[in-house]
């Protein structure tokens, strides 16, 4: 399998494996949406780790297998593609990108899709289609100038540029950079700690954050102001003041 979705400590981990550069052809898109579905569904992943191994992340899309579709090809194909990154995007669950080496085209718009990203130092992400006469297409347009600003991803896309780690994190484009060989390990570290929150209440913030960017503020305020009272019917808020009035802050076990 060119993806496959591995569980342990509550946190699954979509892992790619499509050597050697983890090119994202239609059957690995397709592969990935599934376990992203399934991820989305099973209780036991209650937070999420996307990974490409130690040497990669993601290069991009299959060149050669794109190269051979036409305009009505990829008509057809389009929105899967677009449908298998929303799939991760919408995971309701927190979602963190561990990114080494390449993360390019497809693979820097995979990261995107995450909540939060942890780069190597080794890493280089970047939208190069425009070197190609494209522009990204699945989601690079929208989803990198909610990040980190339209002029920075303007600048991204019009040039097809590459960024080292240490950029990407001065560009908002990563969230933290580590050495190459604790990638994985400190990604998982950050989703293990989220997986024995409450699920609901990190759901219900998840979707408060996301959906208020896209759309006015008084509408993502009533978002927010109807998971907040929804909230109190939850035994996992039942739960964390209960530990607050009787042991202090931060002491509530929600597992």
């Amino acid at each position: 399998m060119t993806v496959n979705l591995e569980v342990a400590e509550g946190v699954g981990t979509l892992r790619l494996d499509r050597p050697p550069m983890n090119a994202l052809d239609v059957a690995t898109q397709d592969r990935l949406r599934e376990l992203a579905e399934e991820a989305t569904r099973r209780e036991d992943v209650r937070a999420v780790v996307i990974y490409g191994g130690e040497k990669v992340f993601a290069a991009g899309a299959d060149i050669k297998e794109m190269q051979a579709m036409d305009h009505t090809a990829m008509v057809l194909r389009a929105r899967g593609l677009q449908d298998a990154f929303t799939a991760v995007a919408r995971i309701p669950k927190p979602v963190v990108a561990a990114v080494t080496g390449y993360a390019l085209g497809g693979g820097c718009e995979l990261a995107l899709c995450a909540d939060y990203r942890i780069a190597g130092e080794n890493a280089k992400l970047g939208q190069p289609e425009i070197l190609l006469g494209l522009i990204p297409g699945a989601g690079g347009t929208q989803r990198l100038p909610r990040l980190i600003g339209p002029s920075k991803a303007k600048d991204l896309i019009f040039t097809g540029r590459m960024v080292k780690a240490d950029e990407a994190l001065a560009l908002g484009l990563v969230d933290r950079v580590v050495p190459a060989g604790e990638v994985y390990e400190q990604a998982h570290a950050w989703a293990a700690r989220l997986a024995q929150g409450p699920a609901l209440a990190l759901r219900a913030a998840k979707e408060a954050v996301d959906a208020g960017l896209e759309t006015d503020i008084e509408t993502g305020l009533t978002v927010e102001r109807n998971w907040f009272a929804g909230l109190f019917a939850t035994e996992d808020r039942e739960r964390g003041m209960r530990s607050f009035v009787e042991e202090g802050p931060g002491k509530a076990k929600f597992l």
